[in-house]
């Protein structure tokens, strides 16, 4: 009889890969070494994850969790005006990025640009959750612009936005500079929200 799964060991194994995976990326990351970080048996690994993109894949949604967990209530708190959440929550993004001196850059665009057709599972968890973070953003929108559920160009002004944001981030992350963060808060997203009439 197979032994149980250990939470812990998934856990370990979880956040061992997120920290490599962003900081180095997913090709340049073996199983080993994240086993070896975790602290567990390289034969261990392939008791909870079937291959290295099921585990990127279960990876990325420890990720956007995280970003839901501490964040996403921004978005959703009615007290709030629309633009405002936005702000607030782009905001808060920045501030975790400036704890890492805006060096590592968001998971989700970094292995955006390395994941293929060939990795399967992860791409399309990926892909997943883009589509969960743009509803999020077009809900918002589309209380702004004082429609009940989004609309077709909520959403695709949803998307216009993440795609602003993650051009910013990508540049921070070479020049490890905020700049074009904030020049995404004062000049971008206030020029994207004025498609809906909302000013921040």
């Amino acid at each position: 009889m197979p032994r149980p799964a250990n939470p812990l060991v998934r856990e370990n194994l979880l956040d061992a890969g997120l920290t490599l995976f962003h900081a180095r990326g997913f090709n340049a990351v073996g199983v080993k070494e994240v086993t070896d970080t975790a602290g567990v048996p390289k034969g261990s690994f392939y008791s909870y994850y079937s291959s290295k993109n099921a585990f990127a894949a279960a990876v990325l949604d420890r990720y956007w969790a995280g970003i839901v967990r501490d964040h996403g209530s921004v978005l959703t708190d009615e007290s709030i005006p629309p633009a405002l959440r936005l702000a607030g929550f782009f905001g808060a993004l920045t501030r975790d990025h400036a704890e890492r001196g805006f060096a590592l850059g968001c998971l989700l665009g970094n292995l955006a640009l390395e994941l293929s057709d060939d990795n399967g599972e992860a791409r399309l968890r990926l892909a997943s959750i883009m589509d969960r973070w743009s509803e999020l953003i077009a809900s918002c929108l589309a209380q702004a612009a004082g429609d009940v559920v989004e609309t077709p160009e909520t959403t695709e002004l949803a998307s216009l936005i993440i795609e602003s944001w993650e051009g910013a981030v990508m540049r921070g992350r070479i020049d490890h500079s905020r700049v074009p963060y904030d020049r995404f808060l004062t000049v971008s997203l206030p020029r994207l929200l004025g498609k809906v009439g909302v000013s921040v």
